[in-house]
């Protein structure tokens, strides 16, 4: 009989199924308002919550604590991030794979797929569409095949995106979402110089998961969910956790993925670099009918909140899964990364013409990466290409003391209004150009003539003369 222990190494003592079940059902009974009244003003003091105390947020049924909720996601949010919304693309190099994942259309069986693996020019005319459309920072994706997909490719792509130099245009951050691997194989992808390991647990329950995962080496549960683990010890100190919702019951997966960031937080005083969020989307050979677990947009906003609350310090990330309606809501709720611009094809990018019968799964929000700038900066957020802290060593445990003590915010701010600033030199359209540079100093008139104003106003001069690459 296992007991929970959030410092175990061992999966199923630190995503313990009795813990799981216990917390919901204590959290299914309704408390006195003072005790939700309690728990918020904890999680405004952004110490974050227990997944315990998350969910008996979760099962509030009074309409006041969901509305409280919100309000202490959006002030927590603006805390940690500011305005300041993060953004990136996924690229596809390869939908080999030798998984059975029942909800994927990569997996083993599915014999209408078209299989397509990049070769490193295809991988460099990729690289170099995104930089043309003004993307910095990448998230590589691939399937899990030893022959098809081997760490030597992916560690030959990596060294090809970060050598090109194409006008303006370099990629800076390179993120890698590949299957769970070896101590060894995380060594290497640190060595790399990648920036953030991502990896979604799919589903934290271990009788649903091996359910979904019949066949292939993503069916092992533990090693799967003990991956980040193997990454810290291979030297990676930036992880990033996710689940698919809808897969099984809300609940249990919101207090598996918190607990796995308490988890990481026990044994490495480093709590996961960001969450993702994605929902069982349809796909080709995937339906979403199959799934009776599937969010609504209404509980995915609140979702989005809890995590927010919970875990303060984490980026939270939404993709172009969701809709523009349902990403604007999460944007006010605790959301600080979304993609842009996406495709989930092998080779979209550089063939945006060609037919998606490789694509990973549908997009909803099909908008260009200069649509989601104008529409964020029309919204008054702040897009950002920002990847100064990855390069400037602020990583890891430096990082997250600088996020929990609050000094992050005006280095970042000041860093994605440079970004920004190149952005709109070298890639905008006229109308969000015209747009983000009344943003910009709108921003600047905020600091108040500081000396970090004064400095930042120097650098953002600087690039409209040609520089780049400007940071703090």
């Amino acid at each position: 009989m296992t007991t929970y222990n959030p410092q175990s190494r061992k999966a199923e003592e630190f995503i313990h199924h009795g813990e799981i079940l216990a917390s919901i059902e204590a959290a299914k009974v309704e408390h006195a308002p003072q005790v939700y009244q309690a728990l918020i003003e904890k999680a405004g003091a952004c110490k974050g919550l227990s997944h315990r105390e998350a969910l008996v947020l979760l099962h509030a049924s009074q309409p006041w604590v969901r509305e409280a909720v919100f309000q202490k996601a959006k002030e927590i949010k603006e805390r940690f991030y500011g305005k300041r919304i993060v953004l990136f693309a996924p690229l596809y190099l390869s939908n080999y794979c030798i998984n059975g994942c029942v909800y994927c259309p990569y997996h083993a069986k599915n014999k209408v797929i078209e299989r397509k693996k990049l070769t490193l020019d295809e991988v460099r005319a990729e690289a170099v569409a995104l930089m043309d459309l003004g993307h910095k920072r990448l998230a590589l994706e691939m399937g899990e095949d030893p022959v098809q997909n081997t760490m030597e490719y992916l560690l030959d792509c990596i060294q090809a995106i970060y050598d090109i130099r194409h006008k303006n245009g370099v990629i800076r951050r390179v993120n890698v979402n590949i299957a769970a691997t070896t101590v060894e194989n995380y060594r290497k992808l640190h060595e790399a110089g990648i920036g953030t390991y991502i990896l979604f647990q799919e589903t934290y329950h271990k009788e649903n998961y091996e359910a979904l995962h019949p066949t292939g080496p993503k069916s092992d549960y533990a090693y799967h969910t003990q991956a980040m683990d193997r990454a810290m010890a291979g030297g990676i100190d930036d992880v990033g956790c996710g689940v698919l919702f809808g897969l099984k019951d809300y609940d249990y997966e919101l207090a598996g993925l918190l607990m796995h960031a308490e988890h990481l937080e026990a044994v490495y005083h480093v709590g996961p670099h960001t969450l993702s969020v994605p929902r069982i989307c349809p796909a080709q050979d995937v339906s979403v009918s199959d799934f009776a677990n599937a969010l609504s947009d209404d509980l995915f906003e609140y979702i989005v909140a809890l995590l927010r609350i919970s875990v303060p310090y984490a980026g939270i990330i939404v993709s172009t899964r969701e809709s523009q309606e349902s990403r604007e809501r999460a944007l006010e709720v605790g959301v600080s990364q979304i993609s842009g611009g996406s495709k989930t094809t092998v080779g979209g990018y550089a063939h945006p013409e060609a037919a998606n019968e490789s694509a990973q799964f549908d997009i909803s929000d099909q908008r260009s990466l200069d649509e989601i700038v104008h529409w964020l900066l029309a919204r008054e957020h702040i897009p950002s290409f920002c990847t100064a802290c990855y390069r400037q060593g602020r990583t890891g445990d430096r990082f997250m003391q600088l996020v929990k003590s609050g000094k992050i915010g005006n280095i970042c701010g000041s860093n994605a209004l440079m970004t920004l600033k190149e952005y709109l030199e070298d890639y905008a359209s006229q109308p969000t150009r015209t747009l983000g540079m009344a943003v910009i100093d709108k921003e600047l008139q905020a600091m108040n003539g500081s000396p970090l104003a004064q400095t930042l106003k120097k650098n953002l001069k600087e690039i409209e003369g040609g520089r780049r690459d400007l940071r703090f």
